[in-house]
């Protein structure tokens, strides 16, 4: 019991040598921002919540440590992760249930996020308790709004598939989206990725590889697709968290479906039907996908 009250008393976040109280938070799940790089990038609001929350659930302990230390903050983390999701998932909306305050946050960024967040959150809405987002850093964001690329429409897909197929068909599927394109990719394959992308859409297509953001070795790199493929298939010894960005597409009038196949005939005549289809989809907009499925139907279709 003395414990508990000497912890009531600590809560609190330290803020240019001064200690400020934190104010008891109401029963929800609280799901908090927190630095992708910079400490200094979290918000006051944040600070007070990880302070204020009766339980505060983390992916790394060790990671989200640094940052309680930082601003004094005395409230032991509780592991979250995609690996114990089914045990502690559970025992976080049994606190829930309680009427307790339960604070989220991930190793960076925004939670839920390409995090098992989305789970914990879902559930708690079926529940009927509270989900309220403390907005704040953003990794996707800062790379949208850094890379000089037109953010009045963007779509962030996440993680490309690894393999090359999966990977060039996924990018095809988007190919035509009228919005700029955000991908979280790793070091040793922005090289692959930005290669697929420049043959699926186009080597003219504007992007940035934005490369550990907020850090000290924080870098933009831009261009269109094409240069950014040779800078990358030069060996370029890349490290850190990156976030590639792509371009919209130009506007394109709809092409006609006998237009099409006569594009599809034509260079189907000087290239094999992976290649056809690419060019193809480049130049129309189309899903390279589609496009090659239609060259296959109609190889079936002659042959038979």
């Amino acid at each position: 019991m003395a414990a508990a009250a000497d912890r009531e008393k600590q809560r609190g976040y330290r803020l240019h040598n001064a200690t400020i109280p934190a104010r008891p938070l109401e029963p929800a799940l609280y799901l908090v921002a927190t630095p992708i790089g910079n400490l200094a990038d979290i918000t006051l609001r944040a600070l007070e919540t990880l302070a204020g929350a009766d339980v505060l659930a983390c992916e790394d302990t060790r990671v989200t440590r640094v940052l309680l230390d930082r601003y004094g903050i005395v409230n032991r983390p509780f592991a979250y992760h995609e690996h114990n999701a089914d045990e502690a998932g559970p025992r976080l909306l049994s606190a829930l249930a309680e009427g307790k305050s339960v604070a989220l946050v991930s190793d960076a960024g925004t939670p839920l996020v390409s995090d098992p967040g989305y789970r914990l959150a879902q559930h708690a809405i079926e529940a009927g308790h509270r989900v309220v987002p403390i907005p704040g850093p953003s990794a996707p964001l800062a790379a949208l709004v850094g890379s000089g690329l037109p953010s009045d429409a963007f779509l962030f897909a996440g993680f490309l598939p690894v393999k090359d197929k999966a990977k060039r068909d996924r990018i095809s599927e988007l190919a035509a989206v009228p919005a700029t394109l955000l991908f979280f990719e790793s070091p040793h394959r922005i090289a692959a990725t930005v290669a697929a992308a420049a043959d699926v859409l186009g080597s003219e297509r504007k992007a940035a590889v934005c490369r550990e953001l907020t850090k000290t070795f924080e870098e933009f790199r831009r261009g269109t697709l094409g240069e950014l493929r040779a800078f990358y298939a030069d060996g370029a010894n890349v490290k850190g968290e990156i976030v590639l960005v792509v371009g919209p597409p130009d506007a394109k009038p709809v092409p006609k479906e006998t237009d099409v196949d006569a594009l599809l005939s034509a260079l189907a005549q000087d290239m094999p039907m992976g290649k056809a289809a690419t060019e193809a989809a480049r130049r129309t907009g189309l899903p390279r996908k589609a496009l090659y499925d239609r060259l296959l139907a109609r190889k079936e279709r002659d042959e038979g």
